[in-house]
């Protein structure tokens, strides 16, 4: 059988293989569109293109990268997996490989969940680990309706769609997050995110509000998608006393706020909390696909092949994912995102007093973003300035340009998200940061130059 061997590296090839996805790929494609690039080498927090440009990936596969591309210990052990003969599919029965891999996971776990926690795999994707904890909790209640949260996001499979902000006509009920800097009752703040709590409590309690009991309550410690917003920790505990006292089990997505990235190896751990249901993925598997849910015993009603997957002993997965889990635990790797993260903040902060376009900086550890604003235009009953999606998409742009790869979210798309590696170095923060200052101050100039000739975006 004849092998078709890779085009080669040059400028010419990575022009060949982009008009070639854009032919034969579909109109989903999102990434691709922003960042016109060909990876073809990648170690760290660097990737290099086909055209051989080099780029700092400050996206790291949406969070997926704990440990940044091609690890020593990641390809250590994969290989080991591959070199020993055992197999790489085997559903959902029993290995040595996944016996460490799960023996790993719960002791990164909080205590208490740990100690009474159970493991589903899911299939490969976090979208499909969110719907088996839908799942779960609607079999474990009786009850099918779910509470979620505005600017939400869980994935993109039907259920999990539901759930996310932009749904419509489903059986979710929508509940206000708290947002310091678009707060949705306009104050910000303590205030706010008490008014967000307060207004749950009235809805579960209020017998002509609609709202019949429900089958669960699902959120992100802090909303990436949403625009990278953190959840007060007093508002996470209120939401489990709130939750707890009405018998709602409480389901956590961790899918990207994860394995040390917002500088707890959970994010829960900041508040204190112990949910009921936990969802995982992206770093937990090491750079390779893996999902599980973590759920309290209790709750383990369903009958065998409730929920299942082909895919959901990915083997060298789990080894990819032990090995992260560990080298982030015995390295301390959360604490270093808090440290580093805190200083990349405070330096974004202060880019911002000299930039008016900067409406806020936020994040917590090495989960980062920089919403971009329009100044000049802001209504006169408006609190905060509105986004500026189109210059924040140049801001972008620029990024890249300077060999910076980051992505955007929000509502709007105008926030500016970062999301490097835990093993970024000092050195390599103060080139993303200096890169995105340049970045900013480039888009600002062709802001004005596009103003002063009449154009708009």
């Amino acid at each position: 059988m004849a092998v078709t061997e890779p085009a080669p590296t040059t400028p010419a090839a990575h022009e060949g293989i982009l008009r070639r996805q854009s032919l034969r790929e579909s109109a989903a494609r999102t990434y691709a569109r922003s960042l016109p690039i060909v990876p073809v080498r990648a170690r760290g927090l660097t990737i290099e293109g086909a055209d051989g440009h080099r780029y700092l990936d400050c996206l790291s596969g949406a969070g997926t990268l704990a440990l940044g591309h091609n690890h020593p210990v990641v390809l250590e052990a994969i290989r080991k997996v591959l070199d020993s003969g055992a197999p790489l599919h085997i559903l959902d029965l029993a290995t040595p490989v996944k016996d460490a891999f799960t023996t790993e996971l719960f002791a990164t776990l909080p205590p208490q969940f740990a100690a009474d926690a159970r493991i589903q795999f899911c299939g490969p994707a976090g979208t499909d680990a969110v719907e088996a904890a839908l799942k779960l909790v609607r079999t474990a209640t009786g009850r099918s309706g779910i509470l979620a949260f505005t600017g939400a996001y869980h994935g993109m499979t039907a259920g999990a769609l539901d759930a996310s902000g932009g749904a419509t006509g489903v059986r979710v009920t929508r509940l206000p997050y708290p947002h310091d800097y678009r707060c949705p009752f306009g104050i910000g703040g303590e205030r706010g995110a008490e008014l967000t709590a307060r207004w749950t409590e009235n809805l579960l309690d209020d017998p002509k509000g609609g709202t019949p009991a429900p089958a669960g309550m699902i959120l992100e410690p802090v909303q990436g998608e949403g625009g990278v917003i953190p959840a007060p920790d007093e508002w996470l505990r209120r939401m489990r006393r709130i939750t707890s006292a009405r018998s709602i089990p409480l389901i956590a997505d961790e899918v990207q706020t994860g394995v040390g990235r917002t500088g707890t190896f959970w994010a829960v751990e900041h508040s204190g909390i112990v949910p009921d249901v936990m969802v995982l993925s992206k770093a937990i598997g090491g750079s390779l696909p893996l999902a599980v849910i973590l759920y309290r015993s209790e709750l383990d009603t369903w009958q065998p092949g409730a929920h299942a997957g082909t895919f959901r002993g990915n083997q060298l997965a789990m080894a990819a994912g032990a090995a992260t889990l560990a080298y982030v635990r015995e390295n301390r790797l959360a604490d270093r995102a808090a440290t580093l993260g805190a200083r990349m903040l405070s330096r974004l902060q202060g880019l911002a007093a000299a930039h008016p376009c900067i409406g806020d900086v936020r994040g917590r550890g090495l989960m980062i973003g920089v919403e971009l604003v329009d100044p000049d235009s802001t209504a006169p009953d408006a609190i905060v300035p509105p986004p500026a999606p189109e210059l924040a998409a140049t801001v972008q742009r620029e990024c890249l340009n300077r060999g910076l790869i980051v992505e955007l979210g929000g509502r709007h798309s105008a926030v500016v998200r970062l999301l490097p590696p835990l093993t970024l170095t000092d050195e390599q923060a103060v080139a993303v940061l200096d890169r995105f200052a340049d970045a900013l101050a480039a888009a600002e100039r062709s802001t004005r130059r596009r103003t002063d000739s009449g154009q708009s975006y």
